[in-house]
């Protein structure tokens, strides 16, 4: 038995394809060749069901499928053909999805622009992707660089200088029937589809290059790992311009014929009334959201029952926020999610029913994914060692945009060097220790941030935190707890006694920093370190 259809074994077969140049990967046999035919393929196996609801529009499958064409058509009036780029400054509206639709059925390549960056960040990506158009918001639309070309949505001047909303005209005016005219362009599984800008930490954003043949097989991995049918629904509350929101939630669902709810704007009472009204039974967000929804007071009076999966990602779920979700609904099943806008989100998942087993654990390889262990030297290291983590597969970019020598330096003999340090157990599972920059070295020994920040995480006392180094004249570095509290009883020397009985006392924190305000996180819900190693670094200066 192979190790897919041991972790998989309701998945379909895999087959050796060769792509990218010298990529030699294990993807589905049977697969659409392109994001257009899956998606035509579903709508016209539900045609009447749901496919976007934002507010009070409600739009079918079999209408997205005209609203795509009118859409491709629009762009093609402004100019566009395939291989051009269109910005995408729109939130989590219904237009969204509109756009999206539409320009991949015109082979038109879709850059999706977070509604929270600033005008130098969008004037760096509109030119490094040489985007020939913007959709934005009208409201959004002053952040855009002078003289570059937009459609507006909502009032404000377009690309032809006047006030009208092009999307609401083709809302009010695409027939209800499906189209079933064949794409106006020809699509290759290897065509881009989408150009996502990662955030790094240092430097400007790298353009990460999704074809169509990355998106589809992520799609079909979630499909097939989390059981998707047209009978899904999801809420998506995370960003649709992230890899998250618009790999996991946007197109998976619209793959396999499901429901895609638009929330403009996440708050916990806001999301399960929606949930309820929606009869929400799929979901992919950040562990904090989770978080946010169990402090409710009145969460367990919403009807929740739908709910069948509630996937996470993007950062390590406490123990204590499992267990918790777990006895207030037994039925959901926790689902750990690990990939990056690389991997085209998910590298790794959760079998089903293994969260509570192997909480500290990021799941097992999906089906085609080739995940290896590797030193510094590059050389892959036994079972239950840990390394830097290096993943293959289909689902993995071909590279960055316009940058050759970084896509030369993070993908190698196929694969995508993550900057994650982890290992594999005997079993196959893989479990994240930190990232390699977040690691401390404290004398010597190796203090992976994620591990303290778990077991603190805990505490009942505790509602966030987060752990990194500052500098000390001795050991190099010692280490330092951000403790956002919700009990305010608790002290240092309450939280260290804690750390002791759980932890090593070299990993146990030197220095414990309470705060009254949440952590800081950027608009994907991931916590921003940054600032707090910042911080760090300042307060033990003044401290020498």
């Amino acid at each position: 038995m192979s190790r897919d259809d041991f972790f998989w074994p309701e998945a379909p077969a895999l087959r050796q394809e060769s792509h990218f140049g010298d990529r030699t990967l294990s993807a589905f046999a049977d697969h659409p060749g392109d994001l257009d035919a899956m998606l035509a393929t579903a709508a016209a196996a539900n045609p009447d069901g749901d496919a976007v609801i934002c507010g009070s529009v409600r739009v079918s499958h079999a209408r997205l499928r005209a609203i795509a064409d009118q859409v491709a058509a629009l762009l093609a009036a402004e100019g566009m053909s395939r291989g051009d780029r269109v910005g995408l400054l729109v939130g989590n509206r219904w237009e969204f999805v509109a756009a999206l639709v539409g320009a991949v059925r015109a082979g038109i390549v879709v850059v999706p622009l977070s509604t929270r960056a600033s005008a130098p960040e969008l004037a760096y990506i509109l030119d490094d992707c040489g985007a020939a158009l913007t959709i934005c918001e009208a409201e959004l639309a002053d952040r855009l660089p002078e003289g570059a070309r937009q459609l507006a949505i909502g009032a404000g001047p377009n690309a032809t200088g006047d006030a009208r909303d092009p999307f609401a005209e083709i809302l009010a005016t695409a027939p209800q029937a499906l189209e079933t005219a064949a794409p106006s362009v020809p699509l290759a599984e290897e065509d881009l589809a989408v150009i996502l800008y990662t955030s790094g930490t240092t430097g400007n954003p790298k353009g990460a290059m999704l074809t169509h043949l990355n998106i589809v097989h992520s799609c079909l991995v979630y499909r097939h790992c989390m059981r998707l049918t047209a009978a899904d629904r999801t809420i998506v509350a995370v960003p649709a311009s992230h890899v998250t929101g618009l790999i996991a939630n946007v197109f998976a669902l619209l793959g396999v014929g499901g429901a895609v709810v638009m929330m403009t704007r996440f708050e916990a009472d806001a999301f399960l009334a929606l949930a309820t009204a929606e009869r929400m039974t799929f979901t992919m967000m950040v562990p904090a959201m989770y978080n946010l929804c169990l402090l409710r007071a009145d969460f367990t009076r919403h009807d929740l029952s739908h709910w069948r999966v509630g996937s996470f990602g993007g950062a390590p779920m406490p123990v204590a926020t499992i267990e918790r979700v777990s006895q207030l609904l037994p039925n959901l099943d926790l689902v750990q999610a690990y990939g990056a806008t690389e991997t085209t989100s998910p590298a790794t998942i959760m079998p089903a029913g293994g969260q509570i087993a192997r909480p500290a654990s990021v799941g097992a390889p999906v089906p085609g994914a080739d995940i290896r262990i590797m030193d510094s030297e590059g050389h892959e290291v036994p079972r239950g060692q840990s390394g830097e983590i290096w993943i293959g597969g289909p689902m993995v970019v071909p590279g960055y945009w316009n940058l050759p020598e970084k896509t030369a330096e993070s993908f190698v003999d196929g694969a995508w060097r993550s900057g994650d340090v982890g290992r594999l157990d005997d079993a196959g599972y893989l479990f994240i220790h930190d990232r390699l920059k977040d690691m401390i070295n404290r004398g010597g020994y190796k203090v992976f941030s994620a591990e303290v920040e778990n077991v603190l995480a805990f505490h009942p006392g505790v509602a966030e935190v987060a752990v990194v180094p500052y500098p000390d004249p001795v050991l190099g570095e010692k280490v330092q707890a951000f403790v956002h509290r919700r009990d305010t009883d608790i002290d240092e020397t309450v939280l260290a006694a804690f750390c002791r009985e759980r932890l090593a006392d070299y990993k146990v924190p030197d220095r414990f920093v309470f705060t009254t305000d949440p952590l800081p996180r950027n608009a994907n819900g991931k916590l921003m370190k940054a600032p707090l190693r910042e911080q760090a670094r300042t307060d033990a200066a003044k401290n020498l």
